[in-house]
């Protein structure tokens, strides 16, 4: 049995290589490209395909925002992320959005063809620096967690009001505290996190 394959890439060059990649390997078809979201929008749902490559830089609508259009009227389809796009917020929004693999152009064609086969069977494929980029965040996620869970449910509160930019008269006024009050909780929070600064606070306890 072939695993159907669809394409959606605006760059002709890449567009065919990879057709030309997956239609010359065995257990592979790829009759359906688009060179855009709003055409992939309109004619994937009524194809019979098992996984998408999808690229992120597309004229109009983006490969993540396609990928949000179409989760809602397709089954059974996988999408796999095949961008240039390295950046932490590219590779989770697409997760996000419902992609299941994040793989980049350089990637070797035996290794995108592995992918396919990868996603085909209930895996997410990733390309290895962007799987080292989700275990660093989540990794980074749990380090942050760890250190709030040394603050009181005050302290929090107030490092929350400190990234909102309040002042300490703000921070005081808002809480029914003294601004003395307010003084003290935060040295207490500074001490607690090991750093000597709002920014340092801030830079130390913000997800990404």
């Amino acid at each position: 049995m072939e695993i159907k394959v669809g394409l959606v890439e605006d760059d002709k060059q890449i567009r065919e290589s990879i057709v030309v990649l997956i239609n010359g390997s065995e257990g592979f078809s790829c009759s359906h490209s688009f060179e855009n979201a709003e055409e992939a929008i309109a004619k994937i749902p009524t194809l019979n395909l098992d996984v998408v490559l999808m690229d992120i830089h597309l004229p109009e609508k983006n490969g993540i925002e396609c990928i949000k259009a179409l989760m809602p009227i397709t089954s059974g389809v996988r999408f796999v992320m095949c961008t240039s796009f390295e950046d932490t917020d590219s590779v989770f929004n697409a997760l996000k959005a419902g992609a299941m693999g994040y793989i980049t152009k350089t990637t070797q064609p035996s290794k995108i063809l592995d992918a396919i086969v990868e996603v085909y069977h209930g895996g997410s494929p990733m390309s290895s620096h962007i799987a080292r980029k989700v275990v660093n965040f989540f990794h980074r996620e749990f380090k942050i967690n760890s250190e709030l869970q040394k603050l009181s449910e005050r302290e929090k509160e107030i490092l929350n009001l400190l990234s909102e930019g309040l002042r300490y008269k703000e921070i005081a006024d808002k809480l029914f505290l003294s601004t003395e009050t307010v003084r003290t909780h935060i040295r207490n929070i500074y001490e607690k996190l090991q750093v000597n600064s709002r920014t340092e606070a801030l830079n130390k306890t913000a997800t990404r």
